[in-house]
């Protein structure tokens, strides 16, 4: 009797451990089926197969970096020629090196940078550059510490400065024709010149803080009378010295010849605190001012 108890036993185990299995099994067939057999899809929506892809989500999608070097050796291999670049991108790097003045002196705007210079000065670029340097050179002038005796002097350039010459150089490429003293001096003559509406209201705020105002141009003492003049009708008035290039100055380059006269400024006393001019020969050299500003002028370059 105990024995065939036993036997009983072990049939009802092995009927247990066979349906346990069987419901083990049935997920994973379940599983494998829906793999197999497609979905159908839910009433009334899109049956097109980028919607039911979208609507999986099983992975994102692998994140691709491209690297500046491989950017460069598609566009034409990255020799350091610069051909590589589109020429409104090297054009632009072109003013850039004449702002900073990375240029070896250069006589006239290269021809494929023609347009480049064009668009930029008759466009907002340049009359914001023009406002910033106008803006930043004015919150120094507030902050100077003057010396309350009559002795600070602030320093402008003329040309491209004060006044503008871009109606000339409308007419000559904006830099793009070798300069023409003759036919320069001839639009001097004409004494119509624009005022740079940002540095006319620096001149009037430097003025009006109790500083001495020199302009020193690299004009011909023979356009003294044109150019007082026309910066008078362009509303700059009551500057306490002009200073025009000499007979004796004619050989001298700009840097050499404004450094001497800023040599005598200080030798009669003056203290310059302030430069503003758009070449670096205004700005550089001896008897440097405490602050210079360079103003933007990518059509021409004068040692």
């Amino acid at each position: 009797m105990a024995r065939h108890r036993g036997g009983g036993d072990l049939v009802h185990l092995l009927l247990m451990l066979l349906l346990a299995a069987a419901l083990l099994l049935a997920p994973a067939a379940a599983e494998t089926e829906a793999e197999v057999a497609p979905t159908a899809p839910a009433q009334g929506a899109s049956e097109e197969p980028e919607a039911a892809a979208a609507q999986q989500q099983l992975l994102p999608r692998p994140l691709v970096i491209e690297l500046p070097s491989a950017a460069a050796s598609e566009l034409g291999g990255g020799d350091g020629s610069g051909d590589e670049f589109p020429p409104e991108v090297r054009c632009a790097s072109w003013r850039l090196a004449a702002e900073a003045n990375n240029l070896e002196p250069w006589g006239a705007v290269p021809a494929e940078c023609a347009a480049h210079v064009r668009d930029y000065v008759t466009g907002t670029a340049y009359r914001s550059d023009l406002e910033l340097v106008a803006r930043e050179s004015a919150a120094y002038a507030r902050a100077a510490p003057l010396g309350g005796d009559g002795r600070d002097a602030w320093v402008f350039d003329v040309d491209e400065t004060l006044l503008s010459n871009l109606p000339y150089y409308a007419d000559h490429g904006y830099g793009l024709e070798l300069f023409d003293h003759h036919k320069f001096d001839e639009w001097v003559e004409r004494g119509e010149a624009p005022a740079i509406p940002s540095s006319l209201k620096l001149y009037k705020e430097v003025r009006e803080l109790g500083f001495k105002i020199f302009l020193l141009t690299g004009r011909s003492e023979g356009h003294q009378a044109v150019t007082v003049d026309n910066l008078k009708k362009q509303g700059f008035h009551d500057w306490d010295k002009l200073i025009l290039r000499a007979a004796a100055d004619r050989k001298k380059t700009a840097t050499t010849y404004k450094s001497e006269k800023r040599k005598e400024m200080e030798a009669e006393g003056y203290r310059i605190l302030g430069n503003s001019g758009d070449q670096w020969s205004d700005l550089l050299g001896s008897s440097m001012s405490a602050r210079s500003f360079k103003l933007p002028n990518p059509m021409y370059y004068i040692p």
